[in-house]
């Protein structure tokens, strides 16, 4: 499902603020001082606003809508407000920090073009999943028991899917479970993933009885 948001360009050079925050008016600079005989146009800097994207999103991709409003001329040279709706197709495996630009969709201005609209893909924190590059990583609990006997983790997908992944081995210090292609996906690398890492934190018991640790020195020949 797409989602639309609203976002308004500011109508003057007042710097009164852009998408909703206290942004300065990069505008400003290139008017002030500029006649109709003072050069060519010139182009702002581009302006960057955070799309701030669930990993989920990431992971199968989404469509976002972007609602904006900002100032341009009309057929008789007035500076009118327009609002025109932005579509962001957010592809599988995308990362922080890349980059979507809108051409010239910045407010117009007499003697300058409009400046480029940037949107900058920005990750939301994930209660489960942590992403290295083009891997997931999970920190997975589990008892001394379960680190020496074998244990189950299990786990839903970013896409929906559950996975019941054996732990076998035993769990050293450092020990880390690596699980082929069950990654993010590899935006330009199609049809490939990165891994799933998952993590152990041991928890050791608090205290043992006599009876547990004649049975354990027992049982591992101690």
């Amino acid at each position: 499902m797409g989602h639309t948001r609203s976002m308004r360009f500011p109508m003057d050079n007042a710097g009164s603020g852009f998408f909703g925050g206290d942004i300065p008016n990069v505008f400003r600079s290139y008017t002030e001082g500029m006649g109709a005989g003072g050069g060519p146009p010139r182009k702002p800097p581009p302006v960057e606003s955070k799309l701030a994207c669930s990993l989920e999103d990431l992971y199968s991709g989404s469509t976002r809508k972007m609602k904006i409003s900002r100032s341009v001329f009309d057929a008789n040279g007035r500076l009118v407000p327009e609002s025109e709706i932005l579509t962001i197709n957010v592809k599988p495996g995308w990362k922080k920090g890349t980059k979507i630009t809108f051409p010239d969709k910045g407010n117009e201005h007499a003697n300058q073009l409009p400046a480029d609209l940037v949107f900058v893909i920005d990750e939301k924190p994930h209660d489960i999943y942590k992403r290295d590059g083009n891997d997931l990583v999970v920190h997975h609990k589990l008892t001394l028991a379960e680190a020496l006997g074998g244990t189950h983790v299990t786990l839903t997908t970013l896409d929906g899917r559950p996975l019941s992944i054996p732990v076998n081995d035993i769990v050293s210090p450092g020990y880390e479970l690596v699980i082929a292609k069950e990654g993010m996906p590899i935006a330009k690398e199609p049809g490939k993933r990165g891994n799933l890492r998952i993590k152990f934190d041991v928890r050791f018991p608090s205290r043992l009885t006599e009876e547990q640790r004649s049975g354990l020195r027992r049982i591992l020949g101690g």
